[in-house]
């Protein structure tokens, strides 16, 4: 979307010279970057507008029940508006491993509120829906909506019980082809940085639908959050494997999140030396 403000901008500005001939005279140069970047902010302030009035009347209440392409394509387009604006570069590994014909459970470390936006930058296509810690739910409505519109789930982390039924409604999602889930097995994000324990409940979700797991890390997350609008950043996101859904069928949750922890670990050290500025424990 940046790239088509930016054209359209452009546009704009061509067309008002047309109009009201604003572009004739010598001293009038400098009006051409002011009416690109107006149109510009303009054109994203719309958007902003758009979200919104869209959104707002969502109710993030019970479980989601429509599966809605208006709002994915919204969602998709501000989640790639905003990875440009905000100057971060979103660095990709081995997503042409993700099933294309099927759908997954996709599981990842969790670093920071915003690796959520960084999964929908890389699979726009995947149509994919993510299971949130419920607070998300009482504390930020305006993205429990924009969540709900996904057709993402709230999990409560201390009630078995009420997690027992998320993970089933997240396998019932999958089993009706309305969605792949992704998750953040370690149930809270990393603090340290480091990580945590997995929630091998997680793994319930691909081994009850039958479907494949895929494996993914995310680094740098953090230290972009410290950078917005100061300078550029980069992050680091890797597909690393995918457990066909018959060796998922194969395994029991405990030693699914033995192999996930042990692939996870082996990226993100290997990353922390290729980038020392991410590793914590150095610093």
């Amino acid at each position: 979307m940046f790239y088509i403000y930016l054209i359209a901008s452009a546009v704009l500005t061509l067309v008002s010279n047309i109009f009201f001939k604003v572009f004739p005279y010598s001293y009038s140069w400098w009006l051409i970057p002011v009416m690109l970047i107006g149109f510009f902010f303009g054109l994203v302030l719309i958007h902003a507008a758009v979200l919104f009035v869209s959104i707002q009347p969502v109710k993030a209440q019970g479980i989601p029940t429509k599966v809605s392409s208006y709002y994915r394509a919204l969602i998709n387009a501000t989640v790639s508006l905003l990875v440009k604006l905000l100057r971060i570069s979103v660095h990709t590994t081995g997503e042409d491993k993700v099933p294309e014909d099927s759908r997954f459970l996709l599981v990842c470390n969790h670093l920071d509120n915003i690796d959520p936006a960084v999964i929908l930058h890389t699979f726009p296509n995947s149509e994919l829906a993510f299971i949130g810690k419920k607070e998300i739910y009482t504390k930020m409505p305006f993205v429990a909506k924009a969540m709900h519109t996904l057709n993402s789930l709230p999990i409560d982390r201390e009630n078995d019980r009420e997690a027992a039924k998320t993970i089933i409604n997240a396998t019932k999602f999958i089993k009706e082809d309305k969605v792949s889930i992704a998750i953040f097995p370690e149930g809270y994000a990393s603090k340290t940085q480091q990580l945590l324990p997995m929630r091998n409940g997680a793994f319930k979700i691909a081994v009850k639908a039958g479907v494949p797991i895929v494996i993914c890390t995310v680094l740098g997350t953090p230290q972009t959050v410290k950078h917005l609008f100061v300078k550029h950043s980069d992050i680091y996101f890797d597909v690393l494997e995918v457990i066909p859904a018959q060796k998922v069928k194969e395994m029991d949750t405990v030693h699914i999140g033995e192999y996930v922890t042990r692939v996870m670990q082996e990226n993100l050290e290997k990353r922390r030396k290729e980038h020392p500025e991410y590793d914590v424990s150095v610093s």
